[in-house]
């Protein structure tokens, strides 16, 4: 799923906390769960490999993937907002019909 894109800001954001987590056996996730008030939520987070999952290399990153959710994150760009206001990562999915007005969910 070379598909999804890591923007340069969220690349050096995740770089950072790759650092700072402890636990070597943990890899960056990235997928989809059902919930939110649009049907789907993002996952942004650290986990152990399973074998329903993927690795894949996205710039550099090695991130986990559970192979059902390619679907729902081809062509997503992950960017991250540096600010004060809107701090935060962002998840740019062409899929995506509909979106929450907070922005934490999607249908497709």
């Amino acid at each position: 799923m070379s598909a999804l894109k890591v923007t340069e800001t969220a690349k050096a954001e995740l770089i950072r906390l790759v650092g700072l987590e402890k636990d070597a056996a943990k890899m960056l996730r990235v997928g989809v769960k059902g919930g939110g008030c649009s049907g789907l939520s993002y996952i942004l987070d650290f986990d152990c490999a399973t074998e329903q999952d993927k690795v894949v290399e996205v710039d550099g990153l090695k991130i986990l993937v559970n192979k059902a959710h390619e679907l729902y994150l081809a062509g997503t760009t992950l960017n991250y907002e540096p600010g004060l206001g809107n701090r935060g990562f962002i998840f740019e999915n062409p899929n995506a019909k509909e979106t929450c007005g907070c922005g934490e969910s999607f249908s497709i």
